[in-house]
């Protein structure tokens, strides 16, 4: 069974459990050439399973997930996850993300490419620096580098923003959305609705199951946000942009689009 012509992944009524624990329950998700998805869903919602779920490194208790034949997939972990006193440098780190060689053996055109991708994000000159020495921003966009190596047609990105400042933020997000425009497909997860969620072209709301999936205008709401993390949040305006806030808070000069309902 294959995914139809204009789908990479195609997730179908998907269940996730560890230890007969439910993680994802009945979740739909379409993936295509043209994806530029957020995943948004509080600690603990699934958001990361979901991942791995197309990435193919969990199966689903029932469901399906069916890939485009021959999908090529890179996939950034979240920087926490990563041991970073391994000894190893800028270059080798993405030379070890290859599927056809074994580390650390590579040849010309193989350190060329890594050079390529090097300077394209920003990183030329540093492939023989330790990944320790390098900035939180820098670190991230090694992972991303890592990722591109094998030159994709999908990339998963595991809170790409998480603990890097808000220049390194924009940065990284401007870099994936130039990805995405040259037709990688792109999906990430965030805990930032504000920072990163309120700026992408599509959202998926995850609570164990997807709540809501569509553009920000239309699925950061306050009945969905409320439904998606147990807590009741206003959607209010400022310099014509949406922001989520807690309900209690006060946020200066701000004009409500929508308020909670009142029970």
């Amino acid at each position: 069974m294959t995914a139809p012509t204009d789908a990479l992944i195609e997730v179908e009524a998907a269940s996730v459990a560890y230890d007969h624990a439910t993680v994802l329950d009945a979740v739909d998700l379409r993936v295509t050439d043209a994806t530029f998805t957020g995943i948004v869903g509080p600690s603990g919602s699934g958001k990361t399973t979901l991942l791995r779920l197309l990435l193919g490194s969990v199966t689903p208790r029932t469901g399906t997930v069916v890939r485009r034949p021959g999908l090529h997939i890179g996939y950034v972990p979240q920087v926490e996850t990563v041991n970073w006193q391994f000894p190893v440098t800028v270059g080798e780190c993405l030379l070890m993300s290859r599927t056809q060689r074994l580390w650390p053996w590579a040849g010309r055109d193989e350190r060329r490419e890594v050079a390529r991708l090097l300077d394209r994000l920003g990183l030329g000159g540093l492939q023989d620096r330790h990944i320790r020495a390098l900035s939180g921003g820098q670190q991230q966009r090694v992972f991303i580098a890592r990722a591109l190596l094998n030159r994709p047609q999908l990339l998963l990105m595991d809170e790409p923003t998480s603990g890097v400042d808000v220049r390194t933020r924009h940065d990284v997000m401007h870099l994936v959305a130039d990805l995405n425009a040259e037709g990688l497909a792109v999906v990430i997860t965030t805990h930032d609705l504000n920072g990163i969620a309120t700026h992408l072209p599509d959202l998926v709301c995850l609570n164990t199951t997807v709540i809501a999936a569509g553009p920000p205008a239309e699925v950061l709401t306050p009945d969905v946000l409320e439904r998606t993390y147990g807590a009741p949040l206003d959607v209010l305006e400022h310099a014509g942009m949406r922001v989520v806030v807690d309900n209690h808070a006060a946020f200066g000069k701000v004009t409500p689009l929508a308020r909670r309902a009142t029970a």
